[in-house]
């Protein structure tokens, strides 16, 4: 935030000569910053969402429980994206840009012409879809790779997912060290964009937070929906219920930090130990509906920024694309998954990233927002699950 305040105040105090002297030397920085951060996004997401899929696949075939966690967390976190990708569109159509020219350079990326858009999905090269940064076939082929990894014996499959695991590891380390000149980078982002806005861009990014949290507040009140429509429990009971561990949440915008809570409050909804001692968990490491339903928001906000056209089409494609890549991305730094997880989202739909750094300055406004609903969507999917649950399996052990 320091970075982004300093390059902001220098692009909108200086001008003339001065101004371009010192932008001929921060652009071409904060291009060079970006684009260090941007190329570990393809090796990052393939390799996440084989290793993710292979280990839920393997999950589910553990026992019935896993096996409907995974179906209700697709469910809803499929629903999340929808109505985020709507919402956001609706809400930037009645309350458009403040700021159009936040973009920090380049143009939007090829949009694929409605007659042939079934060619982009499956890729005949997926080294080609690799190299030209083609997110959706890229993210088809990863879960493709994913599902068959998890059918092969396990010496075969360790082989594969292991230096799958190394590269993650190796890109994250790149990323550290990227993002240990964020400061610098961001600074010299936002120099220009103070270089051509002036005080507007204060009007775009108090907008993008306001967008983005109440796409994360939709999320959570679909939470609610859950609970009474499929749980058939009282929405308020659950309301009640889940009150500690909101306040936990916001407090350490950490759904991990949080699990001890939320097991504590589903107690008072009669959940069996079966049921919340393995969907809790798995929800807390797989399941963050509010932070995937953000990051369609924020695709779409971005692409009202640089005028790219969406369509049902694109904002349905948006989401598709989110909710495996939200799978995939668990687990990481929440400065790290801010870029793994929006950027394939963007350039699936044709948006360019540009603007990611001085968004990512603000993040930690929207992020109480995010935690505050994955905590409360990780309680409804518990509740879902222990009515999903057999028959026969219905009566036992309760906290």
């Amino acid at each position: 935030m320091a970075g982004l305040a300093i390059g902001l105040a220098a692009g909108m105090t200086l001008s003339g000569s001065p101004q371009k002297a010192i932008g001929q030397i921060l652009l071409p920085l904060g291009s060079l910053w970006l684009d260090a951060l941007t190329m570990t996004v393809v090796p990052l997401v393939f390799g996440l969402l084989v290793v993710g899929v292979a280990s839920a696949s393997r999950s589910a075939a553990a026992g019935g429980t896993a096996t409907r966690a995974l179906a209700i967390f697709a469910l809803m976190l499929a629903a999340a994206c929808l109505s985020a990708a709507f919402l956001a569109e609706g809400l930037l159509q009645l309350w458009p840009v403040a700021a159009a020219n936040l973009n920090i350079g380049g143009g939007p990326a090829a949009v694929v012409a409605p007659a042939t858009w079934y060619h982009s999905i499956i890729p005949p090269n997926p080294i080609k879809a690799a190299a030209e940064t083609a997110m959706v076939p890229l993210v088809v082929f990863a879960l493709f790779c994913g599902f068959a990894t998890a059918r092969l014996e396990p010496g075969l499959a360790e082989a594969l997912l292991q230096p799958l695991r190394a590269l993650v590891e190796a890109m994250l380390v790149i990323v550290s060290w990227v993002l240990a000149a964020g400061p610098i980078g961001i600074a010299a982002l936002a120099f220009g964009a103070g270089a051509r806005l002036g005080t507007g861009v204060f009007g775009a990014l108090g907008q993008y937070v306001v967008v983005v949290a109440a796409c994360c507040l939709a999320a959570t009140l679909l939470a609610y929906g859950w609970v009474a429509a499929i749980g058939s429990r009282s929405p308020l009971k659950f309301a009640r219920a889940a009150m500690p561990a909101q306040a936990v949440a916001l407090g350490t915008q950490s759904s991990l930090a949080t699990l001890p809570v939320m097991i504590e409050a589903v107690g008072s909804l009669g959940l069996r130990r079966e049921t919340t001692g393995i969907v809790l968990p798995m929800a807390v490491s797989l399941f963050r509906a509010a932070s995937a339903a953000a990051n369609v928001a924020v695709a779409v906000y971005l692409s009202h920024v640089y005028h790219v056209p969406m369509g049902v089409g694109g904002l349905v494609l948006a989401a598709a694309v989110a909710v495996p890549v939200s799978l995939g991305a668990v687990g990481l730094p929440a400065q790290v998954s801010f870029f793994a997880t929006i950027a394939p989202v963007c350039i699936a739909i044709g948006v360019p990233v540009m603007a990611l750094p001085l968004l990512l300055a603000i993040e930690s406004i929207p992020d109480l927002f995010r935690t505050l609903g994955n905590v409360t969507n990780d309680m409804a999917a518990a509740v879902v699950a222990e009515r999903w649950a057999p028959p026969e399996r219905a009566t036992g052990p309760t906290f």
